[in-house]
Parts: structure tokens; C-alpha cells; sequence
């Protein structure tokens, strides 16, 4: 009788454990409903200038760069050909490079001082600050009444800067955001994966933010400010990776506006290797943490809409979604040992935990393929399960961003590699720059062999519906460990080669 008794409150504590982490997860899925929603209600209100410039003003264009040996070439060959007045145009190349990134961006500059471009180089070796050091310092020089942001391996059209300029002709616009695109959408399975992400927080988040009045921030890239909407939120800190949302959050609270442009398309690289991938997720992740942190309790002290409280707890909070995953694929073995159910408990449990998580991302990232591209979205579709196994097996990498922010664990702006490729090249090349190395692919090897027993387990079981859920979880940390690991390997054979060359 005793041995039923903890059998049964085991079974128990296990299901409250598992139901009230879904619950969290279906926090967040209701949330990407309230966005879908909100999109599709203001998609065709779209934000227009008051007036025009009579005569345009003065525009500086920071380029902040560490390390961008590949792509520091067509960056600069981008902004040469912008079409706005010389006169009116400075050029800050802002350089933390420690390699031969220097020696090209002084020769880059010395030909556009040839060319009568007002442009200047600084360089600094302490790197205070990483890129908000940069930017901060860049700030100090800039002439421009308007400054206009750039990283490294984006590539505007020579017409960015007029599309945009306009909107400030109203005074209480700070910033205004233009849509990334993508040079090598279509490069890889994983970069096509990367670009659905993109397109659904780019066009979906951000659209639906900005047209309805709540706050949404400057990606830190292809955006243009207001230099003294900066100044008066009291310029860029460095205490969070995410100085962009930061600073951005901080303006909006100052009572400043900010426009964003869909239609506006400036594209750039996605990283081709899933280690630069997770690096550049992992810091995005742990930084908005940061900010949540830093800003959240300022958010509810201002005299702010309630909407644009909610939405903002929403917007800081929603990575805390991929530590829930975590403890979510914990969970899921326990659970299906612990816990018998009848049809009761999945009608009134699973299938609306089913449609809050699950079919809510799916239609999240679906609607964003429609509008991204109306005519072909479908060809699409079958990316749709890659997209959230990915997301699934990121999980582990981004919940260790969640947890480093939590216990304050600093950490430095580690860039994402970028290596110039907007096509397949002809040959795989030795690279130089390579993410921080990490265990990491072996814990997400050991959760790819823990879902292989789960999915084993379920068809001894006979829970058949659980089967293609538990099939996406294992493929999306098989792919995620395994592309990490192969992109290592490759580049150890390629060091062994040089070394027996040498």
C-alpha cells in the first residue's frame, strides 16, 4: 500500500513539474498570438513622414569593425557608393581589429579622402566598452545632426539613407529601423533556416510593435538616430552584450518615437557555421537578459500604458522561454513513465498546451513566410519542421545565455564570424576566425541520445502521437551537436594539412 501511495504521489509531482512548465511555454506561445494579431491588423498602416527635408542634413555613418578581414572591403565599397551630398556626408570607420582588418580599412579610408569623402579613422587598442565603446567614442567626433549605423557584413542600397531621412522631419522621432535582409538566404539548410527566424522577428515582431504604439528597439545595425535622442537617454552603456536594446528602451521611456520600415530591405550575411550561429544567439540571448534585468522594474515605475507594460514584460522576458524548454526535455521521460492519462486530461490539457506552443510558433513563422514573400511562400513549407527542431535543439545554448545573466556571470561581446559569402563557394576554405570553443556539442550529443531512448521508449509504450515530437527534439539536437562538432573537424584538417605543408 505504502509502495502505490509514492508511486502515486511520484506520478504526481512529476505531472505539476511537466504541466507547469508547458504553462509557461504557453505564456509565450499566447504572446506570439497577440503579435500574429497585431500584425495582421496594422500590416496596411504604415508609418509616413510629416514632410520632407527642405535641404537635407548632415549624416554620419559609423561603421563600427573587430576583425572583419573578409567583409571590411565591400562594407566600405557600400557606403562609397551611397547617394547622398559628399558635403553633407562623415564617414567613421570605427576599428577594434587586432589583425590585418587595420591595414585595409587605413588603405580604404586614405582612397575616399582621395575622393573627397569627409571620413574618418579611429582605432582602439583597449577596446573599452566593445562595441558600445565604439560607438560612444565615435559619438564624441560625429558631426552629423543624424547618425547611421552599420556592422560590417551588411550592404545597403546606394537610396538607404534618403528613404529614410525624411521621418525625422518629425521632432519627436529618435530612431528609425530598417529591415535586414539576406545575402545568402539561400547558401545552406541552415542559413535558409536562419532567415525564416529572422523574418518572423523582423517583419512580424517588429512591424507589429512599431504600428501599434508599443516599444520595439534598434537591431544595433542599419538604423539611423537621432544623435541627441542618444545624448538625452544618456548615450550607449557597456553593462549588458545588448547595448541596442538597452539604449533603445531607455530613449523609448524618455518619451522619444521610433519608426520602423519593413518595406526598407538592407541585407546581410547570416553565419554559415552553427558554431557562429550560436555564438551570435547565445550573446543576443544573454543580453536581453541583461536588459530585462537592468530595465524591467523601470519599465513598471514609468507612467506608461498598461499595454505597453505587458508587452515590454513580453518583449524582455521571452528568453527566459529557452530555459523553460530545458526543463521541459527533462521532464519529458519522467513524465511519460510517471503519468497514465485518459482521453479527459488530453482534451482539456494537452490539446490546448498542443495549440499555445507548437502550433503557435508554427503559425508564427508560417504568416511570416506569407508576408515575406506572397507568391512563393510555399515552396517553403517543407522547412517549416527544420525550423523548430533548430529551434529546439538551440535550446541548451541559449538557456546557458539565460542562466549566465541570472548569476551575473560577465562576459565579453564575442562577434559573430562573417567570412564574405553570399553564394556556394567552389571549394570549402581554411577561415580565420573561429568561434570560442566549448563542450557544449556534447552535452547536446547527450540530449540527442536521450531523445533517441525517448522515442524508443514511446514506441514500446505504444504513445504513438508522441513519436514525430519527440522525433523533432532528437533530430534538432543530432543536427545542432553534429554541425557544431563537423565545422571543427573540418577546420582541425585543414590546420593538420598546413602544418604537414610547412
Amino acid at each position: 500500500m505504502s509502495g502505490s501511495l509514492d508511486a502515486m504521489f511520484q506520478s504526481v509531482i512529476w505531472t505539476v513539474c511537466y504541466v507547469s512548465v508547458l504553462i509557461g511555454l504557453s505564456a509565450y506561445g499566447i504572446h506570439r498570438y497577440c503579435i500574429i494579431y497585431l500584425f495582421l491588423k496594422n500590416r496596411n498602416r504604415p508609418a509616413k513622414p510629416v514632410a520632407t527635408f527642405e535641404e537635407l542634413p548632415p549624416v554620419t555613418v559609423q561603421l563600427p569593425v573587430f576583425n572583419e578581414f573578409y567583409v571590411i572591403r565591400r562594407l566600405i565599397e557600400s557606403v562609397r557608393n551611397l547617394d547622398y551630398p559628399k558635403n553633407l556626408l562623415q564617414i567613421q570607420i570605427l576599428d577594434d581589429s587586432t589583425d590585418e582588418t587595420s591595414q585595409i580599412a587605413e588603405t580604404e579610408t586614405a582612397r575616399l579622402r582621395e575622393e573627397g569623402f569627409d571620413v574618418e579613422y579611429l582605432h582602439r587598442d583597449n577596446r573599452e566598452g566593445f562595441k558600445a565603446g565604439a560607438l560612444a567614442a565615435g559619438m564624441e567626433r560625429a558631426k552629423g545632426e543624424y547618425i547611421f549605423i552599420l556592422d560590417a557584413d551588411f550592404v545597403p542600397a546606394p537610396d538607404v539613407l534618403k528613404k529614410c531621412i525624411d521621418y525625422f522631419t518629425d521632432d519627436k522621432v529618435g530612431m528609425v529601423q530598417m529591415r535586414w535582409g539576406h545575402l545568402n538566404r539561400n547558401y545552406s539548410l541552415l542559413t535558409k533556416v536562419q532567415a525564416m527566424f529572422l523574418d518572423g522577428h523582423l517583419l512580424l515582431e517588429q512591424t507589429a510593435r512599431s504600428r501599434s504604439g508599443r516599444f520595439f528597439n534598434f537591431n544595433g545595425t542599419a538604423g539611423m538616430w537621432r544623435k541627441s535622442c542618444i545624448e538625452d537617454a544618456d548615450g550607449w552603456h557597456y553593462d549588458t552584450l545588448t547595448e541596442d536594446l538597452d539604449l533603445s528602451y531607455r530613449a523609448q521611456m524618455r518619451g522619444w518615437k521610433f519608426v520602423y520600415l519593413p518595406d526598407v530591405l538592407v541585407p546581410a550575411e547570416l553565419p554559415v557555421d552553427m558554431n557562429g550561429f550560436k555564438s551570435q544567439q547565445h550573446r543576443w540571448t544573454k543580453g536581453s537578459i541583461q536588459t530585462c534585468k537592468k530595465l524591467l522594474p523601470e519599465v513598471w515605475k514609468a507612467r506608461l500604458p498598461l499595454l505597453i507594460k505587458l508587452e515590454a514584460t513580453a518583449h524582455l522576458t521571452s528568453n527566459f522561454g529557452y530555459l523553460l524548454l530545458v526543463m521541459l526535455c527533462v521532464l519529458i521521460l519522467p513524465q511519460s513513465f510517471a503519468a497514465k492519462h485518459g482521453p479527459m486530461y488530453s482534451l482539456l490539457v494537452d490539446l490546448p498546451i498542443f495549440f499555445a506552443t507548437s502550433v503557435s510558433i508554427a503559425l508564427f513563422y508560417l504568416v511570416g513566410q506569407m508576408h515575406q514573400n506572397p507568391r512563393g511562400w510555399w515552396r517553403d513549407i517543407w522547412l517549416m519542421p527544420f525550423t523548430l527542431a533548430l529551434a529546439t535543439g538551440m535550446s541548451v545554448n541559449n538557456a546557458r545565455g539565460v542562466i549566465e545573466a541570472i548569476l551575473n556571470r560577465q562576459s565579453e561581446f564575442t562577434r559573430t564570424p562573417k567570412y564574405g559569402i553570399e553564394a556556394k563557394p567552389v571549394a570549402v576554405r581554411r577561415v580565420r576566425y573561429m568561434p570560442i570553443k566549448s563542450l557544449l556539442p556534447f552535452i547536446e550529443l547527450l540530449f540527442a541520445l536521450y531523445f533517441g531512448y525517448c522515442v524508443w521508449n514511446s514506441i514500446e509504450l505504444q504513445q504513438w502521437i508522441s513519436v514525430p515530437f519527440l522525433m523533432m527534439f532528437f533530430g534538432g539536437f543530432t543536427y545542432v551537436a553534429w554541425k557544431s562538432v563537423a565545422f571543427w573537424l573540418q577546420q582541425s584538417g585543414f590546420a593538420l594539412m598546413a602544418r604537414s605543408n610547412a
